[in-house]
């Protein structure tokens, strides 16, 4: 049997998995129930097995495996249409940049136009797909690495990518710490310590881990915000310990920027653009680009 895998009828099925329910997906895709339901027996019966269950509504083992693949497939079909949308597309008067906080350094501040910016703080994993589907025009992304090597990001769609900046690492902790007056650290010798968990302000615990092996790097309190001066804030309070490019921790009352010395690492930023850019978006990544 031919699996036609339409498009539009896998985005029905990825929304009721999420919602749970029928009319709510629905609702959610201005769709009747009745439509709703016909989508989800045509894509059951393209494929040859049941998604779904219906009381509750909930995946299968099938409807979970499809799901795997339901959203990177659909990734690249809204990041296929809106590359063609922009090589079609008159070339804009204005850009959009998506950026994680740590990545805007001082460089790439001083890089931004005086006007037609509009500047989106996103978390690390939804930049690439941000500028893959259209929803912003370049992306500045961030991160641990060895020096000079590329960070890892993930493949969701053909994008350029460009290394921006490299600058050291330093822990930032309370001036107060029995480790303030350190030279240099060895991040290996810290994972015990306490650590502030802010994946969307500084530099995740995630790669911490990776640098020394996996292990350690207990988070004592949990920051789900962006903004690096609250971060900053609770380590001079002595809440825990965080790491930050040398240009986000140096100066921050209260506090000491111990650098890394072990192992050799760099905060690594990158930028990300799709196809051949053009007007602004041209002006802005030569900017970038230009030597320091």
């Amino acid at each position: 049997m031919l699996v036609r895998m339409d498009p539009h009828l896998l985005r029905t099925y990825v929304t009721v998995a999420r919602l749970g329910s029928f009319s709510r997906a629905a609702r959610e895709l201005g769709y009747t129930q009745s439509a709703v339901s016909q989508h989800i027996a045509a894509l059951e019966q393209d494929l040859g097995a049941s998604l779904l269950t219906r009381r509750p509504v909930a995946p299968t083992v099938a409807g979970e495996r499809l799901l795997e693949h339901a959203g990177p497939l659909l990734l690249r079909l809204d990041a296929a249409r809106a590359d063609v949308v922009r090589i079609a597309a008159a070339p804009a008067h204005g850009l959009a940049l998506a950026a994680t906080p740590t990545a805007l350094g001082p460089r790439a501040v001083a890089a931004l136009p005086p006007a037609g910016v509009t500047l989106r703080v996103l978390p690390r994993e939804e930049i690439p797909a941000a500028v893959a589907t259209g929803k912003a025009d370049l992306g500045l992304v961030d991160g641990l690495a060895a020096p000079s090597d590329p960070l890892r990001v993930p493949d969701v769609a053909p994008l350029t990518a460009h290394g921006v900046a490299e600058e050291p690492v330093c822990v930032l902790l309370s001036g107060t710490h029995p480790l303030a007056g350190r030279r240099g650290l060895r991040l290996g010798d810290l994972a015990d310590a306490r650590w502030l968990d802010a994946p969307d302000a500084a530099l995740p615990l995630a790669q911490l881990r990776a640098a020394i092996g996996g292990h350690g790097f207990r988070p004592a309190l949990r920051y789900a915000g962006t903004d690096v001066r609250t971060l900053t804030a609770l380590a001079a309070a002595g809440h825990g310990l965080t790491l930050l490019p040398r240009s986000a921790a140096a100066g921050v009352p209260g506090t000491a920027a111990v650098p890394v010395t072990d192992p050799r690492l760099v905060h690594r930023t990158e930028l990300l653009h799709a196809s051949s850019p053009a007007g602004p978006v041209a002006g802005l990544v030569r900017a970038l680009l230009e030597p320091a």
